[in-house]
């Protein structure tokens, strides 16, 4: 467990050093299509970006979005390669997310270059934080399970330095810790998701969890099987009770003095989905080792909050089970009691994330939170709906406008999504409070509506559906590698740092 409880990340460092004499393998440099072709950034001389803009011209270099070029250092640079990357046209000037994209792009490339340098245009501090998050994320690699020579290998750079002169302002030197904090809360997401089904079961999410947040503010309690039947939580305890190895709630509670605003945030933990009974096809099943990226993302975003310590409560659950088709399974028409009473009848037993759900969200409400926000890799309906990049939000009209602010803050993409009345009807049962779905059309928002049942009235609450973005199954692309995204975790932080502001 050693990369998921103590997450490895690049060094990362600022110098106002001269970009062309230190000391790297590689050096990362900008271009843009303006002015026909272009080198951006003032951390190079006017004489030297002149020969690079030749050099890369003389190869095809064009500065389009997105594009990646090669070259020898060929005497401009110490670094034996130079790599420029594409910005696009940047007349309006590149967003953060672009900045981000763009370094993570470059050190994608770069990847077995132990030392690099980013001579890239850092104009403000929160451009330097995307740019060193975008890099950082970039260089990313997972090695828990190769052999030690081939994990040496297979390893992303280990020390990356922004070359700017602002490096010793106060404001750079902030964004520089929080770049950190970021990345190292996604790279626990990262890696716990990228555990095999095998080695992270509901037992050992919860000891990465108490291991992440020992040494923090955060305090932990883990509940056991159990304490799990003492307490009532049925929904936890079906959707576990097929696999030998038994569920677990993860409770987390951050709660600095002064306080004056309380967040819930409730992930879906499923650490492996079979379906259960209502057996999936074999087709990427391995993928579902995935269906735990709402906790990850929770646990993660509990870490960055005390790193940064955010002046705001925030207390967390992670509803996690592992949904096996075993003899002690439950089945298709089984009615089970959620924690605080309600019935639900299961019609289906791969619509198993909504029913550990409605346990926790039901259990945060009990902490009398001033909104709740649940974050899951709930139906497949929201990929068929928005793709594999984009996540859905449904909920109340005001949270769900703070997470669709902090996306855009924070370079997340999420797209708002309806509750039709209409679809709440096909999940009346004819012998428990509600089934566990209905009709096959508008599932991603009937799953929503099932939760809303579970919300305490007067609570603000949004759902993020993260089915998509969560897990990268296709070519890699910016920072995003191939597997788990740790998608879910920028948003959730910059929502808690600017509800944490305006309280």
């Amino acid at each position: 467990m050693s990369e998921q409880v103590t997450p490895k990340i690049p060094t990362l460092t600022l110098k106002a050093d001269n970009a062309l004499t230190i000391a790297v393998d590689g050096l990362v440099v900008a271009t843009s299509t303006d002015n026909k072709f272009s080198i951006v950034g003032d951390a190079l001389s006017k004489a030297a970006a002149t020969k690079l803009r030749d050099a890369l011209l003389a190869v095809g270099a064009t500065g389009a979005r997105d594009e990646v070029v090669r070259i020898p250092g060929l005497g401009i640079t110490k670094a034996p390669l130079i790599v420029a990357v594409g910005l696009g046209s940047i007349k309006n000037a590149p967003t953060h997310e672009h900045l981000r994209r763009a370094a993570g792009n470059a050190t994608r490339s770069l990847f077995g270059f132990k030392k690099l340098a980013l001579a890239l245009p850092a104009t403000d501090a929160g451009s330097a934080q995307a740019l060193l998050e975008g890099a950082a994320l970039g260089a990313y690699a997972f090695g828990d399970h190769r052999f030690a020579t081939a994990k040496k290998a297979k390893s992303g750079a280990t020390s990356i330095a922004l070359v700017t002169a602002l490096a010793a302002t106060a404001e750079f030197k902030a964004a520089l810790s929080r770049a950190k904090t970021v990345v190292e809360a996604t790279t626990f997401a990262r890696n716990v998701i990228n555990t095999s089904p095998l080695h992270m079961p509901p037992a050992e999410l919860a000891a990465a969890a108490q291991a992440l947040l020992a040494d923090s503010t955060v305090e932990v309690t883990v509940l056991d099987e159990k304490a799990l039947a003492k307490g009532g939580y049925g929904g936890i305890l079906a959707v576990g009770q097929g696999s030998s190895r038994p569920p677990r709630l993860i409770r987390m509670q951050y709660s600095p003095a002064g306080a004056t605003k309380h967040i819930a945030l409730v992930g879906k933990g499923i650490t492996f989905d079979t379906g259960g009974i209502s057996l999936k096809p074999p087709a990427s099943m391995h993928e579902m080792k995935a269906d735990m990226s709402g906790a990850a993302a929770v646990i993660a975003t509990m870490h960055a909050v005390a790193a940064l310590k955010l002046p705001i409560a925030v207390t967390a659950y992670a509803a996690c089970a592992e949904n096996m088709p075993g003899g002690n399974a439950q089945r298709p028409g089984d009615v089970i009691s959620a924690y605080g009473g309600r019935t639900i009848e299961v019609l289906n037993t791969d619509a198993e994330g909504r029913l550990v759900m409605a346990d926790a969200l039901v259990r945060a409400a009990e902490d009398k939170p001033d909104a709740v926000f649940d974050i899951a890799t709930l139906t497949g309906a929201a990929v068929v709906a928005l793709g594999f990049r984009t996540a859905g939000v449904i909920g109340d009209e005001d949270p769900r406008n703070m997470v669709l602010a902090a996306a855009a803050k924070a370079g997340e993409e999420f797209w708002p999504m309806p509750m039709p009345e209409e679809l709440r009807a096909p999940m009346d049962s004819l012998v428990a409070d509600i089934a566990n779905i209905g009709i096959r059309e508008g599932r991603m928002l009937s799953a929503a509506l099932f939760l809303k049942e579970f919300i305490a009235d007067g609570l603000p609450w949004a759902h993020l559906d993260i089915a998509g973005p969560a897990f990268n199954a296709q070519a890699a692309h910016g920072y995003t590698h191939k597997g788990g995204v740790g998608f879910g975790v920028r948003t959730l932080l910059a929502l808690l740092e600017t509800t944490a502001q305006e309280g």
